[in-house]
């Protein structure tokens, strides 16, 4: 299949947009099940695995895909809410042919999507896409009345995930004393989170543990930490733990309620494992990965390799350099010693355990590392700009570079989940790098306009 076919559907992170609106619809999905189907079948026999957030489209979406796996003739068991790093986790240890999941991550609730692991816990190699995108193109047909698959729920799918998240810390740590506030946005980790914190000795306040279809991601979680903020002063705790609405974000909060991201995160669970000589390969980062985090590792001997934004890209290049560490600074962080995928409760259990091995706070950890001012503008846009043949951008991109010099960076990217031209300017210089932005925000609207 040419190169082309496969994203029709398939982006840098399954299918995403808004419910209602194709392909986000019912029949859609019921044809996405009888295509996944039909090459799942081919493929070999097994069982495929279907998880969802909490969002109220789920339900629609969980019966349309077992509707068309059913009559492609797979079985299918039913997950629940469940996050993704779970369906990752359960797809690889039940040996299940393939894990899907129904989930628009860090979006609003009008908004879904879906992605796939394969039986090793990672995303699907691209040809299979290409396979199923080729099926969807084609007739939906139905097997044999005696070939028909079958559906089951799996009931203690949350206690085994659960499970697997406490052993990838040493037993030997002692969490107690501990208090820690979790926000589990609403999400697919709300029956789990609290669990796994509490059953490791943490003291542990919860919040964003009411989903009720609506309000997943909504002023809370990972990308809105604020309210997480807030609460570990008002409990005095020792850190926070926000979590987006699937699971594979997270953004801490330390004792002084300020917010540590994602770069900062992969700095503490870079320089732990270098310490007990654990770290293998370079660390992967992005294109929007603060320069002084690429700056604080290189200090340490550490080399920063940046892939394109998304973390389909920092799984290939940790795959190309046998590396193990890597991730965004939005939270997406993956531990490839730990698990096989972007996981936000694994990662905290990580920084957790370099609080106890160390006897430093959040605060202190993250010390090792300053960031850059970095300034990130989204322009919303109706019509496409290709961004590398608008002369008069790339001049005003090329003057802000010239300005900066090392010290700094600029990037222009579209965004791959949304109708939107991402602007970021980096550099030392606080006033300076917010005129930047706007300067090349600016230039962006008038270009799409």
């Amino acid at each position: 299949m040419a190169k082309n076919m496969a994203k029709k559907y398939f982006g840098t992170d399954g299918i995403r947009g808004k419910v209602g609106e194709y392909p986000i619809t019912a029949d859609f999905f019921l044809r996405l099940g009888w295509a996944a189907g039909q090459v799942f079948a081919n493929e070999g026999h097994g069982v495929v695995l279907v998880g969802k957030d909490t969002r109220i489209s789920g339900y629609m979406f969980e019966s349309a895909l077992e509707a068309g796996l059913t009559a492609a003739g797979v079985d299918t068991r039913l997950l629940g809410p469940m996050p993704t790093p779970g369906v990752a986790y359960l797809t690889r240890t039940l040996r299940a042919q393939a894990g899907i999941v129904i989930s628009a991550s860090h979006n609003p609730y009008y908004d879904n999507g879906v992605k796939f692991f394969s039986v090793q816990g990672t995303k699907l190699p691209d040809e299979i896409e290409e396979k199923i995108e080729l099926y969807l193109d084609t007739p939906m047909t139905t097997v044999e009345s005696s070939s028909l698959g079958k559906a089951k729920r799996i009931a203690d799918a949350a206690g085994r995930y659960i499970e697997f998240c406490k052993a990838s810390v040493p037993t030997k740590l002692d969490f107690d004393g501990l208090r820690i506030v979790v926000d589990c946005a609403h999400g697919a980790t709300y029956h789990i989170a609290p669990h796994v914190f509490s059953e490791i000795g943490a003291e542990v306040v919860s919040i964003g543990v009411e989903p009720n279809g609506l309000n997943i991601n909504d002023k809370c979680g990972a990308t809105k930490p604020q309210k997480l903020a807030e609460e570990v002063l008002n409990y005095r705790a020792d850190l926070g733990i926000a979590l987006d609405g699937d699971g594979d974000r997270l953004i801490m909060v330390d004792h002084k309620g300020e917010i540590v991201d994602g770069d900062e995160l992969i700095y503490i669970i870079a320089k732990s494992r270098l310490e007990a000589n654990e770290l293998s390969g370079p660390v992967i980062g992005t294109l929007m990965t603060n320069l002084g985090m690429e700056h604080a590792l290189k200090a340490l001997g550490i080399n920063l390799l940046r892939a394109k934004v998304g973390d389909r890209y920092v799984m290939e290049l940790l795959a190309e350099h046998n590396g193990m560490l890597g991730g965004e600074n939005s939270g997406h962080i993956i531990c490839l010693d730990k698990t096989t995928t972007g996981d936000g409760i694994i990662a905290a259990l990580q920084v957790m355990a370099e609080m106890q091995n160390s006897g430093k706070n959040l605060h202190e950890l993250k010390k090792g590392m300053t960031k850059y001012p970095q300034v990130l503008l989204n322009v919303k846009t109706k019509s496409k700009l290709d961004i590398d043949l608008d002369e008069k951008l790339q001049k005003t991109v090329k003057d802000i570079e010239k300005k900066l010099g090392d010290s700094g960076r600029v990037l222009l990217r579209s965004s791959g989940t949304e109708p939107l031209i991402r602007v970021m300017v980096e550099g030392q210089n606080e006033d300076k790098v917010n005129e930047y932005a706007n300067q090349l925000a600016e230039q962006v609207t008038r270009s799409v306009t």
